[in-house]
């Protein structure tokens, strides 16, 4: 069955860095679209950055563009978020889910059918 494992979290101080990495497993295809998203207690899930596994296009939320990168590596069937500059209102459970086919840009959480089990990112000033 399908499986999203993330792992990276944890506590940083502002203006440090944070890989978050997601190992995906199951599809049958090779196409698929990866989305993180994140989310604060009480709160929506938030489309953070989203990369088609074949392509590499990578998408962007427009206000974190510039500080987070996202990244997939196709022979390990993992996708990598690396955050710089982190700031405290990063805070936020962070969650890779993914969906075959192609990114077109970030999508509803509810698009998505597969989810990692989340990790924290902890920012403090």
């Amino acid at each position: 069955q399908v499986q999203l494992v993330e792992s990276g979290g944890g506590s940083v101080q502002a203006g440090g860095s944070l890989t978050l990495s997601c190992v995906v497993s199951g599809f049958t295809t090779d196409v698929i679209c990866v989305e993180w998203f994140r989310q604060v207690p009480g709160g929506e899930f938030e489309g953070v950055a989203a990369i088609t596994t074949t392509s590499g296009i990578p998408f962007y939320a427009n206000s974190l563009r510039g500080r987070f990168t996202i990244s997939r590596n196709r022979a390990k069937r993992s996708v990598s978020l690396q955050m710089n500059s982190l700031k405290p209102e990063d805070t936020a459970t962070y969650y890779c889910a993914a969906r075959s086919g192609v990114c077109v840009g970030l999508r509803s959480s509810q698009e998505f059918g597969y989810w990692g089990q989340g990790t924290q990112v902890i920012v403090s000033s």
